[in-house]
């Protein structure tokens, strides 16, 4: 018989026992969502947490309804800027929408409602009305749409009681799940880079935490977080642009209808749509970001060092321009200014500041964070921890920001070795908590951990807070 998963020991990713469980792994973040099946190298499931919602009170999920510019759509998120469940109706409803429309199926529509049974008496074939007690049972079944599959799940740190009790319930009473488990993201992204111990920076949207790892078991007193993450360098972002001279148009690719090339700096030639129930200015942003997201991905870089940005002008001035074009066609190299909006992750007093946007606190930094959580550490154990600092999220895939991070925390803690582990795959880095889940799922030893339906039947939601730890 396989024993429970030690709680000292980190799953291999070759370690596998007892028979095969198909479960699912779900990790919802703010920006997007992640599901897929157990011992899978990727997610097949990636859809946008933002959805529509039309004036008819429709809700409109998945990227192509979210991009499709109409005039009669506000865009919304259920998360909050913790990264925390603010709206639970439409985030349950978007997690089974992850799930079904990519890997279960939908619900199935109940046989008396699908057309083929209308009528109450006998027909000449011998075809009769159900009866009430099998169509209830029915309904039941079909209400269900997950009760094939145990379901594992992420979480922030910071994730309050209350919520993980609600998670636990949508899981257990709406989908029907057989057998569930919550674990923490940092946990996760541990486990994914097949270490025990580590302290593990996960930079993602609306939020960069930093949670240290011992021996499998989360310390709860090392989990920090902060405000600057991928939605905090899209401000920068739009800061730096409208502090250029001349100001830099943003302009997404919905309002574009055909382009010509143009010299740098020099204003588009571009034809723009015009329409009659233009989309709303949620859309517009929503868009905007899309733009944002190319720009971080092929522009913006972390300063390498050594030392701070602010020490180094005009080395950083001497760096190669990188070309970058906006969509309607208007197109400019960016120099240094691709290095400082990306340094305000490292020094606070670089960040872009406006009427809008104050200047973000000292303590928020990424270095701060890890300093913070180390401090929360016993002695004993931060040398290994320096030596195993994991990056993690996709908003760690800035150029240089692994090679920036080793040198601050090098500067901190110049007598313990520091490591920083950065995995040279973006898919890997990108999906790191989700391919922990895929791991920890997968293995036969873990299944004991799991959850039960009939646990929850009898110790209710609470026990969630006991198992799941």
């Amino acid at each position: 018989m396989a024993s429970a998963l030690p709680t000292t020991q980190a799953p291999l990713k070759d370690e596998y026992g007892g028979d095969e469980i198909n479960a699912l792994v779900l990790d919802a973040g703010s920006y997007s969502i992640r599901a897929g099946f157990a011992g899978e190298d990727t997610p097949k499931s990636v859809m946008p947490s933002y959805y529509g919602l039309t004036t008819k009170g429709e809700r409109l999920f998945g990227e192509n309804a979210v991009h499709l510019p109409r005039g009669d759509m506000e865009i919304k998120n259920p998360y909050d800027t913790e990264g925390v469940v603010e709206d639970w109706e439409t985030a349950s409803r978007l997690w089974e929408y992850s799930i079904t429309s990519r890997l279960t199926g939908a619900r199935q529509t109940s046989p008396s409602k699908n057309g083929l049974n209308d009528g109450a008496t006998k027909d000449g074939d011998g075809d009769v009305p159900m009866e009430e007690d099998l169509e209830k049972m029915e309904d039941d079944e079909r209400d269900r749409p997950l009760e094939e599959y145990p379901l594992l799940m992420s979480e922030p740190g910071w994730n309050t009681p209350k919520a993980r009790e609600r998670t636990i319930e949508i899981a257990m009473e709406s989908w029907g799940v057989p057998a569930f488990f919550l674990a923490k993201n940092g946990q996760l992204a541990a486990y994914g880079n097949g270490k025990a111990t580590a302290l593990v920076v996960d930079v993602g949207h609306q939020n960069t935490s930093v949670t240290a790892i011992w021996e499998g078991m989360v310390l709860r007193k090392s989990m920090m977080h902060s405000p600057l993450a991928g939605s905090f360098l899209n401000d920068q972002i739009r800061m730096m642009f409208a502090g250029m001279q001349p100001p830099v148009p943003l302009t997404p690719h919905y309002m574009v209808k055909s382009k010509a090339p143009v010299d740098a700096g020099v204003p588009s030639a571009a034809t723009y749509m015009k329409y009659a129930d233009p989309p709303k200015e949620s859309y517009r942003r929503l868009e905007e970001d899309r733009v944002l997201t190319s720009f971080k991905e092929s522009v913006v870089q972390a300063w390498s060092g050594p030392g701070r940005l602010d020490s180094n002008l005009e080395a950083g001035k001497l760096s190669p321009p990188r070309p970058f074009e906006m969509p309607d066609g208007w197109n400019q190299v960016f120099g240094i200014e691709r290095y400082r909006v990306a340094e305000g992750y490292f020094d606070t007093k670089s960040a872009y500041t406006d009427a809008q946007h104050a200047a973000p606190k000292s303590d928020d930094s990424i270095p701060s964070l890890v300093h913070r959580a180390l401090n929360n550490c016993d002695v004993d154990t931060r040398a290994a921890l320096l030596a195993n600092v994991i990056l993690t999220g996709a908003g760690s895939l800035i150029e240089k920001l692994p090679e920036r991070l080793q040198g601050d925390l090098q500067v901190m803690y110049p007598n313990p070795r520091v490591r920083v582990l950065a995995n040279p795959s973006s898919v890997e880095r990108k999906y790191g908590a989700w391919i922990g889940g895929s791991v920890l799922a997968s293995l036969g030893t873990f299944h004991q951990m799991w959850i039960s339906r009939e646990e929850y039947k009898e110790y209710g939601p609470s026990l969630v807070e006991k198992r799941c730890k």
